[in-house]
């Protein structure tokens, strides 16, 4: 098992940004699945549910990940281990270093995802890509350009939205033409996309103004990525782009079963 490294330093041009995969959470809807497996580990098709984004990423060129854990969370560090290494028939063998942040070992607990996220930065650096374990999108590629172009602007995060699936019909965050996510009331007539766990951060959203969680989080404290989002929205420094390759959150039995089952849209 690799131990949480130290990083601090930008990505030297051309090269990838790290990225920080969430896997902490206990997977209620997933049960009785997700009382002896943790939910990034149930199979999609032949792999782990993490398994795709961790492949997707060393493909990508991608060098470094921190995953971070709660339930069951040393299944996840013991499957992995310290590195993966995937084929590309373009760009042939890419290698993964693969580091936990094992909150339920720290604080007894997942620590919600933007709590999660800071605790893991001293592992990732000033940007940074974020994918979340419970969610298929098989067709997405971490892009080294849009990590470029991400890097050279002054957003604070990039989102990738989704249509709005059955189960979420309202959607969350609107898209300007001008590729800004918009913080809509809820009284407003506008579309609404879904947020697909897919982005770029930069680490300053986890600093003053925006969050007020300690360097590193090491009192373990509780707080969700939405609100961070959110008021970075309302200051136009959010971007964001529509997504319409696969994407499933695997969020219920049937939509697992489904998946496996073969091509289709999974049931609500």
């Amino acid at each position: 098992m690799t131990s949480l490294p130290h990083s601090s330093a930008a990505p030297a041009p051309g090269a990838q940004p790290p990225a920080m995969l969430l896997a902490a959470g206990r997977g209620e809807r997933m049960r009785p699945l997700t009382d002896t497996t943790p939910k990034p580990l149930l199979t999609v098709r032949g792999r782990p549910l993490l398994q795709w984004h961790l492949d997707a990423l060393a493909v990508a060129g991608v060098r470094s990940a921190v995953v971070n854990t709660a339930w069951l969370g040393e299944q996840i560090s013991d499957r992995f281990g310290g590195e993966i290494t995937s084929m590309s028939p373009q760009n042939g063998p890419g290698v993964l270093s693969i580091s936990y942040s094992h909150e339920g070992r720290d604080f007894g607990g997942a620590l919600e995802t933007a709590g999660g996220i800071a605790r893991a930065l001293p592992g990732l650096g000033p940007v940074f890509w974020l994918a979340a374990g419970d969610v298929f999108a098989p067709d997405f590629t971490f892009a080294a350009e849009d990590a470029a172009a991400f890097a050279a602007g002054d957003a604070l995060a990039h989102l990738w939205l989704v249509p709005n699936p059955a189960h979420h019909p309202r959607g969350d965050f609107g898209l300007s033409a001008a590729g800004r996510a918009l913080n809509l009331p809820a009284h407003d007539p506008a579309p609404r996309y879904t947020y697909s766990t897919l982005a770029l951060l930069r680490a300053e959203l986890f600093a003053a103004p925006w969050c007020d969680i300690p360097p590193g989080n090491p009192g373990g404290m509780e707080a969700p990525l939405a609100p961070l989002l959110r008021s970075a929205m309302d200051q136009g420094r959010v971007t964001a782009a529509l997504y319409t390759g696969r994407w499933t959150d695997v969020g219920t039995p049937e939509r697992l079963a489904a998946l496996n089952a073969g091509p289709g849209q999974p049931p609500a």
